[in-house]
């Protein structure tokens, strides 16, 4: 593992986004929280921030670090893609004040919400498919801002 310790504490903060793909009639019956196994957007909010906070027990060179705060947001893509599907997008926020970044955490945790939503839905559509899992934002640290889509 890195060693971080000369690195200055500063605030960092880090976005993650990803998309769960499936067919209208699922969305439709997460909308009415009709799906056997509960709330599934509750249950995927809860799953991604315990999953920001074990986010060092399974990604083996990661740093530990004592998280201030992860915010979880779902929306719903309604336009069909190709293969007739529709979704769910998640995007996942993660800070704290540290020597290290939070890119990991953010990006476990979106990780976890779709597939929260999968295990919940997944005896009423197979066909399901988790697709763009992504940094979207980082802030903090000495390289500063990197957002996607810039050059930096």
């Amino acid at each position: 593992m890195v060693d971080v310790s000369i690195k200055q504490e500063t605030l960092r903060v880090a976005i993650a986004s990803g998309v769960l793909r499936m067919k209208l009639a699922t969305l439709e019956r997460i909308r009415l929280r009709n799906v056997a196994k509960g709330d599934v957007l509750t249950v995927a909010d809860v799953g991604a921030v315990m999953a920001a906070k074990r986010t060092s027990d399974i990604i083996p060179m990661c740093h530990s670090i004592a998280l201030a705060g992860v915010e979880v947001e779902f929306s719903e893509i309604i336009e069909s893609d190709d293969q007739d599907c529709v979704g769910i997008k998640v995007i996942t926020t993660a800070s704290c004040v540290g020597q290290t970044g939070v890119e990991m955490e953010a990006l476990c945790a979106a990780n976890i919400a779709l597939l929260t939503i999968y295990d919940m839905c997944k005896a009423i559509d197979r066909g399901m498919r988790i697709e763009y899992v992504q940094l979207e934002e980082k802030r903090g640290g000495k390289s500063g801002v990197w957002e996607r889509g810039t050059m930096k």
